[in-house]
């Protein structure tokens, strides 16, 4: 096997390569070998090959690039020609920066950890249900450290009841029976990401999908007693293979998730406000004060939570605030921000 297989090997496709990025391919680049970008350092980039890796040249910015990334490559030099488009993008909204952060690319399922303790908050598993949505990656809500309640299935109806047709699995992180519940997403050539807060698991699980022996696996930290608060142990994104098959994207701990750009994802999360909404007598209707309201209404029958409104409403105006408006004269407008960013 060699290390750099054509576009037409069963290893790239068990990589994650599809027709997608096949498509993408000029006359001219028919030289050129795919590469899965694997890690992203400040000054490296490593790819995988699918039979191993190896590090890669290239001219712009590691922040230009994200793991799961395609880039085409000269074989002589390893050197990267051009990075291919993406299927699917997750991008996190960091405080007060214009350009969102990149987490990982070209992602299928995007696996949304939480623990069944002081971190389990629904108005964090929300947020990160639009940034899947809006990446057009599939969210799996999985809920882990299921060993340590006495009734871990009472939270799975609290977690369904966030988005329609939503995937919920409770796990217990250390088991392996976690890899065989979390098996339908993760078949060959599917790439999954792990996101979530510090402690939750995430390293411990990608660790049992991997089946990583324990002098290669990934370090992880438990979480301190007085708040269930976890430390990072994952200081950096990498792209590792599922145990028979599939790869898995680890990440960083997220405390903070602000939202921007993501108003489509929003509306999946929420679309039972949405299709309340088109029943209200204005059509914009705030859904606060104004007569006619068809989600008040629902709040006061009890159909919809005032709680859900809530965070509807301050997710909202989180989202406006942070996602730019084009201003200016035709041919040269630029961004410009409606409120204060967050």
């Amino acid at each position: 096997m060699t290390l750099f297989p054509d576009t037409t090997s069963p290893v790239l496709t068990d990589l994650g390569w599809s027709p997608f990025f096949a498509e993408q391919i000029e006359p001219a680049e028919n030289g050129l070998v795919p590469i899965r970008i694997a890690t992203v350092h400040r000054s490296r980039l490593i790819g995988e090959t699918g039979s191993g890796q190896v590090e890669l040249g290239f001219q712009q910015n590691t922040g230009d690039f994200a793991v799961g990334d395609w880039v085409l490559i000269d074989s002589e030099t390893q050197d990267i020609v051009r990075r291919l488009d993406r299927k699917t993008v997750l991008r996190r909204r960091t405080e007060n920066a214009n350009v969102p952060q990149l987490i990982a690319a070209n992602v299928d399922t995007l696996f949304i950890v939480t623990s069944c303790n002081d971190d389990f908050n629904l108005g964090r598993l929300e947020r990160y249900l639009a940034l899947a949505n809006e990446a057009g990656a599939n969210p799996v809500v999985v809920l882990t450290k299921v060993d340590q309640v006495s009734d871990a299935q009472s939270y799975r109806p609290q977690v369904e009841a966030l988005q329609q047709g939503l995937d919920v699995v409770l796990v217990n992180a250390k088991s392996s029976d976690a890899a065989i519940a979390l098996a339908p997403w993760c078949g060959p050539g599917q790439t999954v990401a792990l996101v979530g807060s510090s402690g939750v698991g995430k390293s411990t699980l990608l660790n049992i999908l991997a089946d990583k022996a324990a002098d290669e696996a990934q370090p992880t930290g438990g979480i301190r007693e007085h708040d269930s608060k976890g430390r990072h142990t994952t200081t950096s994104r990498s792209l590792h293979a599922i145990s028979g098959g599939g790869w898995v994207i680890d990440t960083p701990g997220m405390r903070t998730l602000h939202v921007g750009n993501v108003a489509a994802g929003l509306d999946v999360v929420f679309a039972e406000i949405n299709q309340l909404a088109l029943k209200c007598r204005f059509r914009d209707c705030t859904h606060a004060h104004e007569p006619g309201c068809a989600v008040q209404a629902a709040v006061a029958d009890g159909t919809l939570s005032a709680e859900r409104l809530g965070r509807w409403r301050k997710l909202h105006e989180e989202n406006s605030a942070n996602t730019p408006v084009q201003s200016g004269p035709r041919g040269n407008k630029s961004d410009a921000w409606r409120g204060k960013r967050r």
